[in-house]
């Protein structure tokens, strides 16, 4: 490595240290919005579970047979693995560099097509008021606006975005409390019993209620920014969960409890239909304005999750050392880029399509996750986990089992279109991975040798290197690119002066 790379190494590493942090409630915040971002989509799982009933019984099951448990993994690897790049490592640490560059594909993918949402929706919303941006000639340069905007306001920083989430959750939300108050005296308790069988849409169903109820992990690739995050992270997604599970079944309970309406009425948009008949157009204008501030909230939350893996995709040697250089936000600016330029370049797709390949591409990586859990498990019993989920090898199995179950479900209802598509995907990173192997070994890219770092006191198999985190040592399987490649470890220290930086050169 050439003094000019060793430099820029250290002046991100300072940068990255000089950054504000993320404390518990914009913790909290991001984590809601890169879930869930309130009951906005919801909807259509009132229509397509044919009634009420059905989707008021998946938003109670559901989170128990999937949202707990991918919740738990999660906060079990990611206070163990505190590094930005999350499942990746993850993947790496379980099961080697090429499955590890492959979960961080599938999953970067899948974040680009859900955010290629929320620009649109937004219009979706705003054209209901405002006929114009029905028009192509306002639309297109609209939606250019908004994405141009919301990736600056992801390269101010971090701890900017996590402030700004948590005045968005608290005025999408404050109109369905509202709403949920206003409709006690009306509510019929019957009228959420209601189904009709014939009318179900079980594809529909299973993917509205999967879609509401993912992206548990994404947080984990903001793990290095929190402030604390053996304490903080765990906290964050039990308070994430309730919020979630509650910002979905009251407005449901109090929309279907209180009107005699037919489920084919409930489709995207229909919860301000729902406020004007409880509360009057000041309801409906209140709560399609939180609907379209809310889609940016969640552009944002999977913004920063999306451009901070490809941060610690970096950092561990997958990806060219480009990708992790900082703003002086610290912030990664070529990773908010590279994402930016996905989301513009996929919103033409339907809201459908992208739903349905999102979601079988998600599928395939939380399979993997669940995989990675249960031998990091086996492989590493010893491994120091700050926050353990308290059940044996065999419990921790049987835990994965339910949400695997769903997945498979998910997967098997999909599309033959979305089979091709996705299939192609997948077919894309294979290829893609010995692409940036050859580019390494003819050095057309300079890539980072630091491994990546891990809690663990007390792994005799693992040798000890500095790292930005006390305390840290490297697992022997959390190896970059071309770990075998290099015929030793190369150790890396946090800061650097400038005369230990003019002896390296």
């Amino acid at each position: 490595m050439g003094k000019e790379g060793v430099v820029s190494d250290a002046n991100n590493s300072a940068t990255a240290n000089a950054s504000p942090k993320l404390t518990l409630l914009p913790l909290i915040a991001l984590i809601f919005y890169e879930v869930s971002g309130g009951p906005f989509g919801i909807e259509d799982s009132v229509r397509a579970g044919g009634g009420p009933l059905l989707s008021l019984l998946g938003f109670l099951v559901f989170p128990l047979l999937w949202s707990v448990p991918e919740a738990l993994i999660t906060a079990e690897l990611a206070t163990s693995f505190p590094e930005n790049g999350g499942y990746v490592i993850w993947i790496s640490s379980a099961f080697g560099p090429f499955w590890g560059f492959q979960e961080g594909f599938w999953k970067w993918f899948s974040g680009v097509m859900d955010n290629a949402l929320y620009p649109v929706l937004f219009l979706d919303y705003l054209k209901h008021s405002l006929p114009i941006f029905n028009q192509l000639i306002a639309r297109i340069p609209a939606l250019l606006g908004i994405t141009v905007s919301l990736t600056y306001l992801n390269y101010r920083g971090l701890h900017i975005v996590g402030f700004s989430a948590v005045l968005l959750a608290f005025f999408s939300l404050f109109p369905y409390v509202v709403m949920g108050i206003l409709s006690i005296p009306r509510i019929r308790p019957q009228r959420w019993v209601v189904v009709d069988f014939k009318k179900v849409d079980w594809r529909g169903y299973f993917n509205s209620m999967f879609w509401n109820l993912n992206y548990w992990d994404k947080a984990s690739t903001l793990a290095g920014e929190i402030q604390k995050p053996s304490r903080t992270f765990p906290k964050a997604l039990s308070g994430a969960v309730v919020l979630v599970v509650c910002s979905y079944l009251i407005p449901l309970l109090a929309g279907t409890g209180a009107l005699k309406s037919d489920p084919s009425e409930w489709t995207d948009g229909y919860f301000a239909e729902v406020g004007m008949l409880i509360g009057g157009s000041w309801l409906r204008w209140w709560i399609q304005a939180a609907a379209a501030m809310s889609n940016l909230g969640l552009f944002e939350a999977e913004m920063s999750a999306d451009a901070f893996q490809l941060l610690g995709m970096s950092e561990m040697g997958l990806l060219p050392s480009i990708f992790a250089s900082r703003s002086k936000y610290g912030t990664p600016t070529i990773s908010i880029l590279c994402s930016a330029t996905g989301v513009i370049f996929l919103s033409w797709m339907s809201f459908q399509e992208i739903l349905e390949f999102l979601n079988f591409l998600y599928s395939v990586g939380m399979l993997l996750e669940f995989a990675a859990y249960i031998r990091l498990r086996i492989k590493k019993p010893d491994l120091h986990r700050p926050y353990k989920v308290p059940l044996q090898t065999f419990g921790a199995t049987m835990l994965c089992l339910p949400p695997a179950l769903l997945l498979a479900l998910v997967m098997c209802l999909a599309s033959l279109k979305t089979y091709l598509v996705s299939g192609g995907v997948i077919i894309f990173g294979f290829l893609l991975y010995p692409a940036l192997l050859f580019i390494k070994y003819q050095n057309w890219a300079r890539f980072k040798a630091k491994e990546p770092v891990v809690l663990s006191d007390n792994d005799p198999e693992e040798q000890p290197i500095e790292s930005q985190h006390p305390q840290e040592i490297a697992d022997e399987a959390s190896v970059g690119l071309l770990s075998h490649l290099q015929s030793s470890k190369v150790e890396q220290a946090p800061q650097m002066s400038s005369e230990e930086v003019s002896k390296l050169v």
